[in-house]
């Protein structure tokens, strides 16, 4: 008899629950914000990307209405052939000038953004330094390219110093991959030191941006507005789904950069431009960001009155270092991380496990948003004083 050749998907399954890593899906319902509906319950919201609290903001869901209604659901096409409309490029310019960058190019998705930027920027004459915490997209990037790979402890300027005089001489081109936040953990790469060393050995240096766009920096332009670098030679890379409240991707840089990528970039060339409406409602984000900056700084009004009364009321919890609106704390085991987000839940905060192989330790992360208000902070210390 012949052997079932999809048999080994059970057997697969069966060893995930057994180590506690099996996921589900949770169905929210109605609008994202501060509080959402979970399975049938109003829940404080803790777990979502949605830093300015954009995604359920009026004017975005009119642009994407507007948008819709005037250009259709989707663009039909690649932005090559059929599918380039004049919101795209309203769009790419708008990242620009938040970004301070010569021209941006956007992408159906930020993973697609890294992986047809890095497979287009380097291949297998080039070698890439990737930090060992980097997002899978970055970490797929690097594998499609065909390149050299090489992973760093987790933000160690001196490995990759030392990488770099052993092994830079031995190949064509030599791209640096980083997170600037750190989605997992919310420290922040040592961006400074990175551009320090691309320059000294002629590398270029790719950022990935996701969590900090309108979160980091003066005006929300992210890390690299953050550490006093805007105007430096890098790659910086984002998304629109997180505090931009919509769908989508970028890379912004130089216009030769831009040019390039238009006409090498896989993930770009091939796919779907994005639909009008998450390119109008991007757009709207983005203005909103520019012409409201008391939202950042509410965000980080909470995030301060959040750790504060961390630190005075259960400053035991094992809470990673962050400079982010990102705080996880670790747990033991992944058993005790889905405990312990189930007891949050059942005191009606979400805030959810985080469990290996995405991360190394089990967690629970919180992430912090511009509308929670402060008894939404407050309720979320309570929870965590009784848990730990």
């Amino acid at each position: 008899m012949p052997i079932d050749p999809y048999a080994w998907l059970e057997q697969s399954l069966a060893t995930i629950h057994r180590a506690d890593w099996y996921r589900s899906v949770k169905t929210i319902y109605g609008r994202p914000g501060a509080t959402v509906f979970l399975e049938g319950r109003e829940v404080i919201n803790f777990a979502s990307n949605d830093y300015l609290g954009l995604a359920g903001d009026e004017r975005l869901i009119a642009a994407g209405v507007a948008a819709t209604k005037e250009f259709g659901t989707g663009t039909t096409g690649s932005r090559l052939l059929s599918g380039q409309r004049e919101l795209h490029r309203k769009l790419e310019k708008a990242i620009a000038s938040l970004k301070q960058t010569e021209d941006a190019l956007v992408f159906s998705s930020g993973y697609l953004a890294n992986l047809g930027a890095i497979a287009a920027l380097v291949g297998k004459r080039d070698l890439i330094l990737s930090d060992q915490y980097n997002h899978s997209s970055l970490k797929n990037g690097a594998i499609l390219s065909g390149a050299a790979v090489i992973e760093y402890p987790h933000c160690d300027i001196t490995s990759v110093k030392n990488h770099l005089i052993e092994q830079r001489q031995n190949y064509r081109r030599c791209l640096i991959l980083t997170d600037s936040v750190f989605s997992m953990d919310g420290d922040l790469c040592p961006l400074p030191a990175l551009l320090d060393l691309a320059e000294e050995f002629s590398c270029m240096l790719l950022i990935d941006e996701a969590h900090a766009t309108g979160v980091m920096g003066k005006t929300g332009a992210g890390c690299v507005e953050y550490f006093g670098c805007t105007g430096k030679q890098l790659i910086q890379i984002g998304t629109l789904s997180k505090a931009l409240g919509s769908l989508g991707g970028y890379v912004a840089g130089s216009t030769t950069l831009i040019d390039f990528l238009r006409n090498r970039a896989p993930t770009w060339i091939y796919t779907t431009g994005l639909s009008p409406a998450d390119t109008a409602a991007a757009l709207a984000a983005i203005e909103i960001v520019q012409q409201e900056p008391q939202r950042l700084t509410q965000l980080w009004t909470n995030v301060d009155y959040l750790k504060q009364l961390i630190q005075e009321q259960i400053f035991e919890l094992n809470l990673l270092p962050s400079e982010s609106p990102i705080l996880c704390f670790q747990l033991s085991s992944a058993a005790e991380a889905l405990k312990a987000g189930q007891y949050l839940r059942d005191a009606g905060i979400f805030a959810p496990a985080i469990r290996p192989p995405t991360v190394p330790t089990s967690r629970i992360r919180i992430s912090v948003m511009a509308t929670h208000e402060a008894m939404h902070i407050d309720k979320l210390v309570a929870a965590l004083r009784t848990s730990v």
